[in-house]
């Protein structure tokens, strides 16, 4: 094994951003793969599409602090190890699936092994002394920008060729990762931070109440999940916005996209580390809050398609707030703590998923529909600026209502 820590460093961010694509290659492929393997319409499609995602999420959810609990009793190692290997093989299930209910238990074990993204932030902070692990976590997000962009367009591609051509892609690049990580990735938790494995901490209620209890973290937390329900808006509601608001077609709306996630990419690569670095984990939170509510108020408001277009790498300068946060949280916790605690926030983002397209749609529909009193696309938008405001009143005034709550 090669033991060397830019390798390793190397094999997390590939994992997550093959992550980012393998999930964001089937995108394109699963209307027709739905339609496919169910023989009813598109509508159909759309509504088995959305308990599909919603099983994937909850997934996250629920095994996200097991895996982080796992990785902090037996090691980040054979956890990252033996999800690749079964997230592997759940493509290749996927890409043979013939009936729609072996494409939901497919959804599930895939929405298990994603949930590994907390084990790799883990793995990076136990690498990472404390006063750097906010930039490392922004070249996470950066790998997850990158895959977000990347997965959909290639599977697009594939999608012409086969509708199974996607999942074999993504087993092939799981498969690939496993052999890489299998030489690069040396084990960092050693005897002495082994953690037992307890069930009330590993479940995702038990977890969030160990969190909480430790000094400072109950309003980190509190702004994590709200933050995560907030910037939600755009994967739930932009491309009924785009077309909404200004009649944007399927391939515009793919563009706009792309604008979004190389611009989250650049930002979480190269604005966050210096943010920081310059002033802090806290002060980096705070400003990077009001950056978010400012251009998601702003894209509420406007009715531009250009101005929205301009404003779309504006928002890379708030990409500095989930890495902050992260950074607060992972100094909060003990060393033998980092994958509960990773484990925790991967919970929190899996509720916000959850959560975030029933209230974004919902708000879209209403002040969309005809007898609307007032049409406003972008209300989602206002709604998550106002989402952020709150957080901005909670970070700013945690140490007072920290001392508050403790009473």
């Amino acid at each position: 094994m090669f033991q060397k820590p830019h390798l390793s460093l190397a094999f997390i961010l590939a994992t997550v951003t093959l992550d980012a694509i393998g999930i964001g290659l089937i995108f394109p492929v699963m209307p027709d793969l739905i339609r496919e393997v169910t023989g009813n319409d598109i509508a159909d499609a759309a509504l088995w599409g959305g308990l599909l995602a919603t099983s994937f999420a909850v997934m996250q959810f629920l095994f996200g602090p097991i895996l982080g609990a796992l990785s902090d009793r037996f090691g980040r190692r054979p956890v990252l190890l033996a999800s690749l290997l079964i997230m592997a093989i759940d493509y290749i299930v996927m890409a043979l699936a013939h009936t729609i209910w072996l494409l939901m238990a497919a959804r599930i074990v895939a929405g298990i092994t994603a949930a590994t993204h907390a084990t790799a932030t883990a793995y990076v902070a136990d690498i990472t002394p404390p006063e750097q692990r906010g930039a490392r976590f922004g070249l996470i997000g950066a790998g997850f920008g990158i895959g977000f962009v990347l997965g959909p367009m290639i599977g697009g591609l594939l999608a012409g060729v086969d509708t199974r051509a996607p999942f074999w892609v993504a087993a092939g690049l799981a498969f690939a990762n496993l052999i890489f990580g299998a030489l690069v990735l040396p084990e960092t938790v050693t005897p002495a931070l082994r953690r037992p494995f307890r069930l009330s901490r590993a479940n995702p209620l038990g977890a969030l109440r160990a969190m909480a209890d430790l000094p400072g973290t109950r309003l980190t937390l509190a702004c994590f999940l709200i933050l995560g329900i907030a910037m939600n808006v755009y994967p739930s509601v932009w491309a009924y916005y785009g077309q909404a608001r200004f009649g944007w077609d399927s391939g515009m709306i793919g563009l706009s996209l792309g604008i979004y996630g190389i611009s989250y990419a650049l930002g979480q690569a190269l604005l966050v580390g210096p943010m920081i670095r310059r002033w802090g984990e806290h002060r980096a939170a705070h400003y990077g809050m009001w950056v978010d509510a400012a251009t998601l108020a702003a894209i509420g408001l406007v009715t531009s398609p250009v101005a929205v277009l301009m404003l779309t790498p504006i928002t890379a300068l708030g990409g500095a707030v989930t890495p902050a946060l992260q950074a607060l949280a992972s100094r909060a916790a003990p060393a033998d703590a980092q994958g509960q605690v990773q484990g925790v926030l991967a919970s929190l983002n899996a509720l916000a998923m959850i959560a975030a397209p029933l209230i974004m749609t919902g708000t879209f529909q209403h002040f969309t529909r005809p007898e609307s009193p007032v049409f406003a696309p972008g209300a989602p938008f206002l709604l998550a600026s106002a989402l952020m405001l709150i957080c901005i009143a909670l970070h700013v005034l945690g140490p007072r209502l920290g001392r508050y709550l403790r009473r």
